[in-house]
């Protein structure tokens, strides 16, 4: 179950007011899907396991929905179902927080940076 002020809600309150226009992909749209789900299964966890910490997943996609996706309503709802899909992925599963599911966020976010660094420096920021 996703948490109020989800990255739906942001996508439906900033999607009502852009023009629609048609859905062209990036070439490296797949990666930042990947990253977008990266994204949602490392909000799941830290909900889970840090409870106190700050939101910075949810926050950096909402940045990413809004550098990348801000104008292309097709686009950016293509980013928040797969970062919707990573977050339901670990909420089906995952009840409590554990060291392998730590050591899990580790490895997402290292895959995350990868990608990160790998779509800014072969396509441009």
């Amino acid at each position: 179950m996703l948490a109020a002020g989800s990255i739906q809600q942001i996508k439906t309150e900033k999607s009502e007011t852009a023009p629609a226009a048609t859905f062209k992909p990036a070439p490296y749209d797949d990666k930042l899907v990947q990253l977008s789900e990266i994204l949602g299964s490392l909000d799941f966890i830290r909900n889970l396991c840090e409870r106190d910490s700050e939101p910075q997943w949810k926050a950096m996609m909402g940045q990413l929905l809004d550098s990348d996706a801000k104008d292309e309503p097709a686009r950016r709802e293509k980013l928040t179902a797969a970062y919707n899909r990573g977050y339901r992925t670990f909420s089906a599963i995952q009840t409590t927080c554990s060291a392998q599911l730590r050591t899990t966020a580790e490895q997402y976010r290292i895959e995350g940076a990868t990608l990160a660094t790998e779509i800014t420096t072969r396509y441009g920021n």
